[in-house]
């Protein structure tokens, strides 16, 4: 009797809560944190941070069915910008129903498939790769795709024995997080940003070397896989080339190419090839310059999309020093697959909404130093950011300019655009950052998400203003340039939830599910209609500001803040919708880009012996800027890529075929190209850090 009425004591005590924290972890600092409660099948995660005055805040409710797949999850709260979230999932008897900020929708469950979250947490890796794990590895997402959990090592982390794991068939990039011996999550971790178990923080720099290490080994396979390279000349005929200088198309051409120098422009089909070339039909299409993105944070697997989308330079305008120097040269050898970058030194100021990069000087002296910092390793200017203090600017600015570097950045808060320009920046980044000037109160935080919110008021600006036309008159005598990066502020701006934005449609249908749905929703503050209105109405009136610029001869630099190269396409796009002729956004993005980093000798126009860094398109990019939207092939540093076979790669649905190639005929075809390992040798095995 006594055991049978303590069996039902046990039996109807409720189930003991089992709590795991995670904290966010950001260059050596603490942003954020992950506490998930678990009772029985039912888990509450509370998930906040807050990083340079942004991050998601939001509560998540998951009940698990059958093998670990969730039947409900529900996410409430807000997102990066402060938009709101509110999202639900519920499978039910071989039917399932979903509402977010992308979509709404309902399917039959044949089978059990997972549900990809579109605003989730580090927490949810862990789901994701229990339920794939428990599936044999991989398992059908909703509401598309599939999602594949990799085991790719084992570890001892501290005193905790875990399984390193990728996830792949979500985002453009792959997750890597790790389980515990009981499968609990430890950490999700990448080359960049960190989450992980409360009291194990000592431990996020050694995470952030795997997470560099691994996606280095998948990174150097891929980019050895799709780059071409020949020992012999090639011949690329039935092209007209774009003189980008003056935006015109010219005759039927051949270019000849050895290694990576343009050898020869040949009028027509240049003649009968000889034997020992290798020729590639162009088919009428368009030999254009390579694109520029004038604002990326390059990461590790950004030359990929980059070289994907045409692009073969870029200007990085913040990054972690260690990685990105170490990254340069393996990038020139072709180690790594990317376009050539020029780099930017990052100097923030200390405050609460410091942005974790670069520098971060306490003194005067301090800022000083950074600056010779980045003059004795070649960077070509100082980027300042929201945190800087004012005062140092003209200083700073100044010795810069001792050193020949140049200067641009933010404008930092409580500043304002004529200031900086007075203090000595050669570049203002962002179009919102010069924008603010004429829209704030100089006692505006902008180190807030205030520098994108705020942006609504122009859509009363009137560009006529004295205000406006004092700043351009400044810009104007001081040769001040714009790194515009309006496809940014359009993204943020007008991203709407439930729909596809205009930006977006060209290519977000090719991409993995994941990143798909993150697409498609608000990241604004939305009140009501009216505000709507009023974002619209002011990205109007940006467009505006740029066609103003551009007529008063102020140098735009095109440029994206992202690293899909897909933006940087939009951003050329934009240009034209500004109302800025073809080609002269063409000019801008090719050559003009290189003439502001002064690489016009080797790079900025298709002439005999420059750098081979070029794009084959099959339309006329002059009579619809759309055409650029297609590579068929992209030359940089000596290796031909063909885009769909780098999309491939990346699981991305190509958006065009390669052209014909002929290999020649005087020398077997397996003896001259060379895209293995082998060609990279023991720098192959190397990691980047």
């Amino acid at each position: 009797m006594r055991r049978f009425a303590l069996a039902l004591l046990l039996t109807a005590s409720p189930a003991l809560a089992e709590t795991e924290k995670l904290s966010i972890v950001a260059n050596g600092e603490i942003v954020g944190s992950v506490v998930a409660e678990t009772t029985g099948t039912r888990t509450i995660v509370d998930y906040r941070v807050d990083d340079n005055g942004r991050g998601p805040k939001h509560r998540e409710e998951i009940v698990l069915g059958a093998r670990g797949v969730p039947v409900e999850w529900t996410v409430a709260g807000t997102s990066l910008m402060g938009g709101p979230v509110a999202e639900r999932f519920r499978a039910t008897a071989g039917h399932a129903t979903w509402e977010s900020q992308a979509d709404k929708g309902d399917a039959a469950l044949p089978a059990p498939a997972l549900y990809i979250l579109n605003d989730d947490s580090p927490y949810a890796a862990g789901v994701y790769a229990r339920a794939a794990l428990a599936a044999g590895g991989s398992i059908a997402t909703l509401p598309g795709g599939r999602v594949t959990a990799t085991k790719v090592r084992t570890a001892r982390i501290g005193t905790t024995p875990v399984t390193v794991i990728r996830l792949d068939g979500i985002q453009l990039s792959p997750d890597y997080l790790m389980l515990d011996a009981q499968q609990r999550l430890f950490a999700t971790f990448s080359a960049t940003g960190v989450a992980i178990r409360a009291g194990q923080e000592a431990q996020a720099p050694a995470l952030l070397t795997l997470g560099a290490v691994l996606e280095g080994e998948r990174i150097r396979a891929i980019s050895a896989k799709v780059a071409h390279r020949y020992d012999v000349p090639v011949r690329i005929r039935n092209v007209r080339i774009l003189d980008a200088r003056a935006g015109t198309l010219g005759a039927p051409a051949t270019v000849v190419v050895m290694r990576d120098r343009i050898t020869q422009i040949l009028p027509g089909d240049g003649g009968a090839a000889p034997a020992d070339q290798l020729v590639i039909d162009g088919q009428g299409g368009t030999l254009m310059p390579g694109l520029a993105d004038m604002h990326s944070h390059t990461s590790l697997d950004s030359g990929l999309y980059y070289l994907a989308a045409g692009v073969t330079l870029t200007r990085d305008m913040g990054n972690k020093n260690d990685f990105l120097l170490d990254l340069l040269p393996r990038v020139d050898t072709g180690e790594i697959a990317g376009p050539h970058i020029v780099p930017d030194g990052f100097i923030e100021g200390r405050s609460p909404y410091s942005a974790r990069n670069g520098f971060i000087p306490d003194t005067l002296d301090d800022a000083y130093k950074a600056v010779r910092w980045y003059a004795d390793r070649g960077y070509r200017e100082i980027k300042i950011y929201n945190s800087f203090n004012p005062d140092w600017v003209k200083p700073v600015a100044a010795e810069a300019h001792r050193l020949g570097l140049g200067v641009t950045g933010h404008v930092p808060a409580f500043s304002s655009p004529d200031r900086v320009i007075e203090d000595g920046y050669d570049t203002i980044a962002h179009i919102n950052q010069l924008m603010l000037g004429w829209l704030l109160d100089p006692k505006d935080d902008t180190r807030t998400p205030l520098r994108l919110t705020g942006m609504a008021r122009a859509a009363e600006l009137d560009l006529a203003s004295p205000r406006v036309q004092r700043t351009v008159a400044l810009m104007k005598a001081h040769g001040t340039a714009l790194d515009t990066t309006a496809v940014i502020l359009e993204r943020l701006m007008l991203s709407r939830a439930g729909t596809v934005a205009e930006g977006d449609a060209a290519y977000l249908s090719h991409l993995p599910i994941g990143y798909r749905r993150y697409r498609q929703r608000t990241f604004v503050p939305l009140k009501d209609a009216g505000e709507d209105q009023r974002y619209r109405a002011a990205f109007v009136k940006l467009l505006d500001t740029m066609k103003l610029l551009h007529g008063q001869g102020i140098r735009l630099l095109p440029g994206t803040d992202d690293a899909t190269g897909f933006t940087v396409q939009r951003e050329v796009e934009l240009y034209a919708k500004a109302g800025i002729p073809a080609a002269d956004a063409l000019r801008l993005a090719t050559w003009g880009a290189a003439d502001y980093l002064g690489e016009t000798a080797t790079r900025g126009t298709i002439e005999r012996g420059k750098a081979a860094e070029f794009v084959l398109l099959a339309g006329d990019p002059t009579r619809d800027v759309a055409a650029i939207r297609a590579p068929r092939m992209v030359m940089r540093a000596g290796a031909i890529y063909y885009p769909a076979e780098i999309y491939r790669a990346l699981a991305i649905e190509p958006f065009a075929a390669p052209p014909p190639v002929t290999p020649p005929s005087a020398t077997p075809p397996a003896a001259l190209g060379h895209a293995g390992t082998a060609y990279f040798g023991a720098a192959a095995h190397d990691h980047v850090d």
